[in-house]
């Protein structure tokens, strides 16, 4: 007889499921990141590494997101032939019930990213949905089901080529990865599709993802395929480039580098390629028919001990922060800001500067102040705010200038690098751009003491909030005079480590 699925166990399953990846890293991804951080020489990097494995360890005590996004969620289902599901929906819209219920959930809301009509409206759709689902159907009486939430920042590096046959993968890797700047929030791993289509190279490349990491195993007993030995060239060479955790430079960019790939057309090669960030998220699980599936909870003991000293940070009133004080700041300095800030990213950025342009009055004076890109999970139970990570800077480059400009504003927060726009910008008006280590969105809302929205509500997580802050760690990364700690700290890197040499920018 064939094996039945229950529709409510399918859907309890992929509610559990999404809700368990909200709070606990895969402790392969744990272990890896733990012994990067054990071997790292550079001490920003590795004080990026302790505050994201000191995020995941409370995350895990605290069952609340590892990141403020919470990620477009990506579903594989495998399904065997001797399998019936009784439903009294599509298998499509039962599992996007899983997701509606997992990130509604009022123990453990999460936050909601996805926009409806994507070219035009962009709205919210509230809980989610839809889901990116993927079907295989294989011999068998039981479902496989792999869930991911995938976060935009990662997604968004994402890269596809068409190689020529005779072009070398290695060449097109290590020339495309430092395209891809920080804002994938490494370490996190490389998922390579080859073979196939389009398509297809780059569903490889995301369906690698989701194996386990073993790199570390790899290195010791030596590889016994071509593509492990491709794996290992490209971890090692990967790594050598330098940009380190969070871009600011050291030893471990990746911690594992997963290849799958299949046939493809003799005229190409196409190849896939996309980023898994230090929010690494993703579950496997089955259904055969005996109800919901079993999701066995992690020890705390398999997350490392790790300890975060702030005693060399420079503690910063932003309530009567001058230019004086910020024209001190040296990039790689550590502040911990306490005071008043207002957030704002790409949504709140537009219509900022649509109202500026037509000389409207904007809802909020930034004059002095600083404005931190930020989309926040709602609070739950006696919190203020929920976890409130940093969003990629280079998105609101484009309104950097403009927002100086006309407001007085002192500087942004952000993650990752900007590029030349903002940074010419930044130098410009005597600004500054600090980051907050991405991946450690929990950490970092704990030092926030009030958060209210004062503007633009109906953008809902992109509203516009005022927050209040005590000892809110963040990296001077660009400072008054245009120096960026991402242009220089790789380059340092790289020439420490010494296996690929240092291409000089300014001779090019």
């Amino acid at each position: 007889m064939p094996t039945l699925i229950e529709q409510d166990d399918l859907i309890v399953s992929i509610k559990d499921a999404l809700q368990f990846i909200s709070y606990y890293h895969p402790v392969d991804f744990i272990q890896a990141v733990n012994r990067a951080y054990e071997a790292e020489a550079n001490p920003a990097a590795k004080d990026a590494m302790a505050q994201i494995l000191i995020n995941s360890r409370m995350c895990a005590e605290g069952h609340r997101p590892i990141c403020q996004d919470t990620g477009i969620v990506n579903v594989f289902v495998t399904v065997g032939l001797d399998v019936r599901f009784n439903l009294t929906m599509s298998l499509d819209d039962a599992i996007n019930e899983g997701v509606r219920q997992a990130y509604l959930e009022h123990s453990n809301v999460l936050r909601a990213s996805i926009l409806r009509d994507p070219a035009f409206t962009r709205k919210n759709t509230g809980d989610n949905t839809p889901a990116v689902i993927h079907y295989k159907l294989v011999p068998g009486n039981q479902v496989d089901i792999t869930v991911a939430a995938k976060g935009g920042g990662s997604e968004n590096k994402s890269k596809l080529a068409m190689l020529n046959p005779s072009d070398s993968i290695v060449d097109w890797v290590l020339k495309t990865v430092p395209t891809m700047g920080a804002g994938w929030c490494p370490p996190g791993m490389l998922g390579i599709g080859i073979g196939g289509t389009a398509e297809k190279a780059m569903l490889l490349a995301k369906e690698a993802l989701m194996e386990e990491i073993d790199m570390h195993e790899l290195l010791k007993r030596g590889p016994n395929t071509k593509i492990e030995e491709l794996r290992i060239e490209l971890y090692q060479k990967v790594n050598a480039l330098g940009i380190g955790a969070q871009g600011l430079g050291g030893l471990t960019t990746v911690v594992d580098v997963k290849i799958k790939d299949y046939p493809c057309h003799a005229a190409g090669k196409p190849i896939g390629m996309i980023p898994n960030c230090a929010a690494t998220r993703h579950l496997h699980f089955h259904l055969d028919g005996s109800g919901p599936a079993h999701i066995a909870v992690p020890k705390l003991s398999d997350w490392p001990e790790v300890t975060w000293s702030t005693s060399k940070a420079k503690h910063v009133n932003l309530d009567t922060l001058t230019q004086e004080e910020m024209n001190a700041w040296e990039i790689g300095d550590t502040l911990l800001l306490s005071g008043t800030m207002y957030t704002g990213r790409d949504a709140a950025h537009k219509r900022m500067v649509e109202m500026i342009e037509k000389g409207e009055p904007l809802p909020v004076d930034l004059k002095g102040k600083m404005i931190y890109y930020v989309g926040p999970v709602d609070p739950v139970r006696d919190e203020v705010v929920g976890p409130a990570g940093p969003t990629t800077a280079t998105r609101m480059d484009k309104f950097t200038d403009t927002v100086l400009e006309h407001t007085g504003l002192f500087g942004m927060i952000g993650k990752a690098e900007r590029g030349p726009i903002a940074i010419e910008s930044i130098k410009k008006h005597h600004a500054a751009y600090l980051m907050a280590v991405g991946g450690a969105a929990y950490l970092v809302s704990k030092a926030i003491r009030e958060a209210e929205v004062v503007a633009f509500a109906d953008l809902g997580m992109e509203a516009i909030y005022k927050f209040v802050v005590e000892d809110m760690p963040v990296s001077v990364a660009v400072d008054v005079n245009g120096r960026s700690i991402h242009a220089i700290a790789p380059q340092i890197w790289q020439a420490k480590i010494g296996l690929i040499p240092v291409v000089d920018a300014a001779a090019q």
